[in-house]
Formats: C-alpha cells, sequence, structure tokens
C-alpha cells in the first residue's frame, strides 16, 4: 500500500508506448474502486486494463492478442490476486512467448499470510524489486493493518477486503505486531 505499485505500472506503461510498443495491461475484477477494467495510481495516472478473475487464461488472452498486433510487454497489476495457476500461465508468456511480463502487487494480508499469486510469484519469479513506503514511525513498512469503521486495527476477517487508505494502513512489522495484539486483545 501506497509504495507506487501503479504508478510504477502506468510508467512502464507510458515508456513502452512512448517507442511505439504496444503493452497488455491486466488488473482484477476484484477491484473496482475505479471502474471495472481502469487501473489508477494514487496520483492520478490512469489506463484502461483487461479485467481478469479466477477463470481468466493468461496464455491464451496473451497469445490472441499478440497475434492481432504485435505486443511488447504484458503487465499485471494486483498480482496477489493471481492464482498460482495463473503465475504459471504467466511464467510461459515469458519463457514460450518470449514476452516481459512484470507483475505489481502486495506480499501479504493485513494478517501478514501470503496470497497465492504473491506466494508463486516469490517462488518462480526472474526477479523481484521491492517498491518502499514508510510505516508512520519512519521505518520501512512491509505489513498493511486492516481498519474497522472506528478507525482501529482489526485482527479476522476475509482475506480479501477491497479497499484504500480508509482501510488499510501501511505498517513496519514492530507496529504491525503491536496493533494486532491490541486488536486481538479487545
Amino acid at each position: 500500500m501506497n509504495a507506487g505499485k501503479s504508478t510504477s505500472l502506468l510508467q512502464s506503461a507510458h515508456n513502452y508506448r512512448e517507442q511505439g510498443m504496444d503493452v497488455m495491461l491486466f488488473t482484477a475484477a476484484i477491484d473496482d474502486r475505479y471502474g471495472k477494467g481502469v487501473i489508477k495510481s494514487r496520483i492520478g495516472l490512469a489506463s484502461d486494463a483487461v479485467v481478469f478473475d479466477e477463470h481468466s487464461q493468461f496464455l491464451d488472452l496473451v497469445r490472441a492478442q499478440h497475434k492481432q498486433q504485435q505486443i511488447a510487454c504484458v503487465l499485471v497489476d494486483e498480482a496477489q490476486f493471481l492464482s498460482t495457476a495463473q503465475v504459471n500461465q504467466l511464467a510461459v508468456v515469458v519463457d514460450e512467448l518470449d514476452l516481459p511480463v512484470l507483475c505489481y502487487g502486495i506480499r501479504t494480508d493485513f494478517q501478514g499470510e501470503l496470497f497465492s499469486g504473491s506466494s508463486r510469484l516469490l517462488a518462480i519469479a526472474d526477479k523481484l524489486f521491492e517498491l518502499k513506503t514508510v510505516c508512520s514511525c519512519g521505518r520501512k513498512a512491509t505489513m498493511t493493518i486492516r481498519l474497522g469503521e472506528d478507525g482501529q486495527a482489526i485482527a479476522a476477517g476475509a482475506q480479501v477486503e477491497i479497499g484504500g487508505n480508509e482501510r488499510y494502513e501501511s505498517k513496519c512489522r514492530r507496529h504491525h505486531r503491536a496493533l494486532m495484539q491490541q486488536a486481538t486483545s479487545l
């Protein structure tokens, strides 16, 4: 959260397009905060994207689009919502179609547990780049805390609940642990 993932993705797309190259952008259907099929950064950059859900077949989608127009790169926003199988399909896009695939997402949920898409990406990605943000204490934030209606941290709930700054805050491990302990003691 707040590390500039979508901004970085959109900048990469812009760089390819500026060189006259076509890109294929994907975003999760579950995240419709800015409308279906829209990647938007907090600083106002936006682009249309192909929507993916748990049934999306990335290899088929990319292969079909690549046949129509030469794609230079595939970019995936909200990659934590990919399934393990979908990450494997994206690896085939890299290995067999020889296209770079750049995935942007978070590693863990508000309870500190890996998302399945993130887990698989961590396991098989050729390169990993960490975009950093800071906790309210100034340390590097590596965790995300979910806030309840009252603005206080909550420790239980569904793994996926879409929201922005009103629902989530980036925290260092120390503050994440303290807030989760506080939330479980209530």
